[in-house]
């Protein structure tokens, strides 16, 4: 059975930091592309940054571009989501996913329907 676990979280001010970890079992990570998405209220689930660490690639929603980073732990099967430089734009529900499926050719899947397996969520809010 594939789990993905989700940590971190929380309440930070503007301009701060935070990190979020995946930690998944039943799949190996350098098998996978993992992803992280954010629902805000009242909008739709949209994907903010996704690695393949088998092809070393990964992808940035723009608005992210320079202040999050995605990266891995292999020993510890384990994602992590790096936050910088916050702003109230990015609260939201943060959840991790699998797709379960070892790509080749450089292709990131970025789209919600892609990934068969997810963590619980975690709630960020970035408020003064």
């Amino acid at each position: 059975e594939v789990q993905l676990v989700q940590s971190g979280g929380g309440l930070v001010q503007p301009g701060g930091s935070l990190r979020l970890s995946c930690a998944v079992s039943g799949l190996a990570i350098d098998d996978t592309t993992i992803g992280w998405f954010r629902q805000a209220p009242g909008k739709e689930r949209e994907g903010v940054s996704c690695i393949s660490d088998y092809e070393g690639n990964t992808w940035y929603k723009d608005s992210v571009k320079g202040r999050f980073t995605i990266s891995t732990d292999n020993a510890k099967n384990t994602v992590y989501l790096q936050m910088n430089s916050l702003n109230p734009e990015d609260t939201a529900v943060y959840y991790c996913a699998a797709d379960g499926v070892l790509r080749s050719g450089g292709y990131l899947p970025t789209f919600e329907y892609q990934y068969n397996y997810w963590g619980q969520g975690t709630q960020v809010t970035v408020s003064s």
